[in-house]
């Protein structure tokens, strides 16, 4: 609990001890107990439900166990959900602080999407184009400490139980088969290679060894012979034999049912499902044919820029040509992992000796460079963090994509870096976790229209911390922007308009210089996760309209640190509430130069 919710669990206490009349006072705070208590509960609900997610966050009483994903659980989850929702819309948002109106309206969000996922039966479908379960599971050796007995024990429990979690997973999958509820078949296209990767000839080429080939000091003599034999055991007889499992339901059955079409409209109840999912990962009231003419226009204007890229390098042939020339050139390319992930921890470094000049605070977290792991990496985008608990023994990581490296230019790099790492993803979800006033979901909460849209405009920070002085590198800047702004058109093209999977590569292709490969895992990425590349633009685009706004109101006073504090001071928020925090700092700001002329 935060000190502030222990204090009022005192009021409370006080009060039904004999202590007589309950105060004025106490009675006010009624409603923020009743808050702060459900909070709690959803999240100690949150953290026994899905136990992957509760190591995740640093919570280790679960460790020894995988989440129930049969449906009766699932639909055991759905119902409580709903109870949450009640015990919520009784309580009285008007007697409530600023603060705890927007952990209420959050927490309402939050709860409102978790049931439309349920009821759109998203649920019947645990699988995008770049993974599912099973390589999520395969996270785990890197993500779960172990520094004792106990922990390594827990960790062969957990490789036990995965036969029964990989059967309840395919168990959904048949049932999504059976009432037309699949991804496009079309994303599905490699998917057999994220599982191949895992049957191994031995178990010690299994990514879940990697805990055993150097156990800590820490356990004691004797013990490594005895926990790596029940390792090899568990690896041998439960994983091995799942994934071999998994890759024959994958290939003989899932993936020859999948649905032929592609569009989320042409699911059962497809269109309002598109719907809540624009409304969800833009935290905006639009519809897709809004997005779809927003995305149009900041098209437009961001070709206008790189068009004067073009005649900044002389270039004399026509758009289409300068893309073929990023694409082809070898200059721009790494010869080896190592080059380019060098190139990325040089840039990293740079901007963060660049961080005071543009923040007040800064997280104590640090992060670390790696490659994307490689039974993610033939499928997955160029680069993303992967956060990590504040005071775990694991730093953030920012995962550079090393596999095809000629499809991993260098004139993306400093936009990639700067949105990944820091200002980016990094620096902002650090912060957020040292928010300790914060309700805990607060602090693990991450609104993809407020991350990715600080992401995206991170990138554009680059421009004030002296990046992007080479103009291929501002071009690569340029094509971060313009898929962003793509993302707009084609991701509603797919969903809402009718679109083909080739009509959305050409459209990205001949407008960013995005590499032909990661044209097409992007485009399956959209295909397979409606909606949610619509955050990162509408983010930014807000994020910029309130940083204009603070710029015109305030003209001089305006602090760039301070705003940058401003938009962070709160976590990850919806746009709407973002927007009243930046209202408010800039009313204050104002208020302080009128009270300092007034002085005497």
């Amino acid at each position: 609990m935060t000190k502030r919710t222990r204090s009022l669990w005192l009021v409370a206490t006080l009060a039904t001890a004999g202590a007589g009349p309950v105060p004025a006072a106490a009675e006010e705070a009624a409603p923020a107990r009743a808050l702060h208590a459900l909070f709690d509960e959803a999240w100690a609900f949150a953290l026994q439900e899905d136990p992957l997610f509760a190591t995740a966050v640093g919570e280790r009483r679960y460790d020894d166990r995988l989440a129930s994903m049969s449906r009766a659980d699932i639909e055991r989850r759905a119902a409580q959900t709903r109870a949450f929702r009640e015990r919520l819309a009784a309580i009285d948002r008007a007697q409530l602080t600023t603060v705890d109106r927007v952990s209420y309206d959050m927490f309402a969000a939050e709860l409102r999407d978790v049931i439309a996922d349920f009821d759109f039966k998203a649920w019947l479908m645990p699988l995008n184009a770049e993974g599912s379960f099973h390589s999520g599971f395969a996270r785990l050796p890197a993500e779960m400490p172990l520094a004792s007995v106990r922990d390594y024990e827990n960790y062969i429990k957990r490789l036990r139980a995965f036969p029964r979690y990989a059967d309840e997973h395919i168990a959904l999958l048949k049932d999504g088969l059976a009432s037309g509820y699949t991804v496009p078949a079309v994303v599905m296209d490699g998917f057999d290679q994220t599982i191949r990767i895992h049957l191994v000839d031995a178990p010690e080429k299994s990514v879940f060894w990697k805990p055993f080939e150097s156990l800590p000091a820490s356990v004691p003599a004797g013990e490594p012979a005895r926990l790596r034999a029940a390792g090899r055991a568990a690896i041998v007889e439960a994983i091995l034999p799942s994934y071999r499992s998994f890759l024959d339901f994958m290939v003989g059955t899932y993936i020859p049912g999948c649905r032929k079409s592609i569009g989320a409209s042409e699911l059962p109840n497809g269109r309002a499902y598109y719907a809540q999912r624009v409304r969800h990962f833009t935290t905006l009231d639009v519809t897709p044919e809004e997005v779809h003419q927003i995305g149009l226009r900041e098209v437009e204007r961001i070709k206008a820029e790189m068009l004067e890229v073009l005649k900044q390098v002389g270039w004399q042939k026509d758009f289409a040509a300068f893309l073929d020339f990023l694409r082809t050139d070898s200059r721009f390319y790494a010869k080896t992992p190592e080059e380019l992930l060098a190139h990325a921890a040089l840039i990293a470094k740079r901007m963060d000796g660049q961080l005071p000049s543009l923040f007040g605070r800064l997280p104590r977290q640090p992060y670390g460079i790696e490659p994307v792991p490689a039974d993610l990496a033939p499928k997955y985008t160029g680069g993303r963090y992967s956060p990590a608990p504040i005071d775990g023994p694991r730093a953030g990581m920012y995962w550079v994509n090393t596999y095809n490296l000629p499809s991993r230019p260098f004139y993306t790099l400093e936009a990639l870096t700067l949105h990944e790492a820091a200002p980016g993803h990094h620096l902002q979800m650090a912060l957020t976790q040292e928010l300790r006033e914060l309700p805990v979901f607060r602090r693990n909460a991450y609104v993809d229209a407020f991350g990715e849209g600080w992401a995206l405009y991170a990138e554009r920070l680059g421009l004030e911390a002296g990046f992007y002085t080479d103009p291929y590198g501002n071009f690569g800047r340029l094509t971060y922007e313009m898929w962003r702004a793509c993302r707009l058109v084609v991701d509603t093209g797919l969903h809402a308009f009718g679109w083909t999977r080739q009509q959305a590569m050409d459209y990205l292709a001949s407008n960013t210089a995005l590499s032909l490969h990661e044209v097409r895992t992007e485009t399956d990425r959209y295909i397979g996760w409606p909606g949610q590349a619509l955050a990162y633009k509408m983010g930014e685009l807000k994020i910029r309209e309130l940083r204009a706004r603070a710029e015109a109101a305030l003209g001089t006073r305006f602090d760039v640190r301070a705003f940058h504090d401003a938009v962070l001071a709160n976590g990850s928020v919806p746009l709407d509430v973002l927007e009243r925090q930046i209202d408010e700092f800039i009313a204050s700001r104002e208020d302080r130069a009128i009270s300092a002329r007034r002085s005497p």
